[in-house]
């Protein structure tokens, strides 16, 4: 990865903890954590343009792009106000899993942890926005899970805003 430009570094930065903010989160408070996420969305911002997650592995970066699911801030952050980076966490440098399915990755590794600002953030947090996400998640990690679990997922956590 390339080393992010100063200037670069400071606007993500300044983008984190506006966020952090709007989203109702903190920027994680172990420092070290926050700043090797901010290093790479910077890095990113260099290489590509866009502050492209640097916690995934990408086959073709530019694709990625195209599509947008993993652009700071991610579906999964604007959709489950989880993120996966841990960039954007609770004050105790948890990432938030309430509005997970209990059978994600994310619920299953930090267990159920509430959101402390239900009135914040999750701009994308329509049922049909869960549902693709989900539905999505599903394919990716070829899990048996029925459509219409998924479906009813994405209604009741809909409502929880």
């Amino acid at each position: 990865m390339i080393k992010a430009k100063p200037e670069t570094l400071e606007k993500m930065r300044k983008f984190a903890e506006t966020f952090s903010k709007r989203s109702g989160t903190v920027v994680n408070p172990n420092k070290e954590a926050a700043e090797a996420v901010i290093n790479g969305l910077a890095a990113h911002v260099d290489e590509l343009g866009k502050p492209l997650c640097p916690c995934n592995f990408y086959p073709d970066k530019q694709e990625e792009v195209k599509k947008r699911r993993w652009i700071c801030a991610c579906n999964e952050m604007q959709i489950f106000k989880y993120c996966h980076c841990l960039l954007f966490t609770t004050e105790e440098g948890l990432p938030i899993t309430e509005y997970l399915p209990e059978w994600h990755e994310g619920r299953q590794i930090y267990g159920l942890v509430k959101d402390p600002t239900p009135e914040e953030g999750r701009a994308l947090s329509k049922p049909e926005k869960i549902y693709e996400a989900l539905k999505e998640y599903v394919e990716e990690h070829n899990l048996d899970i029925p459509d219409e679990e998924i479906r009813k997922f994405a209604e009741e956590t809909a409502k929880k805003k």
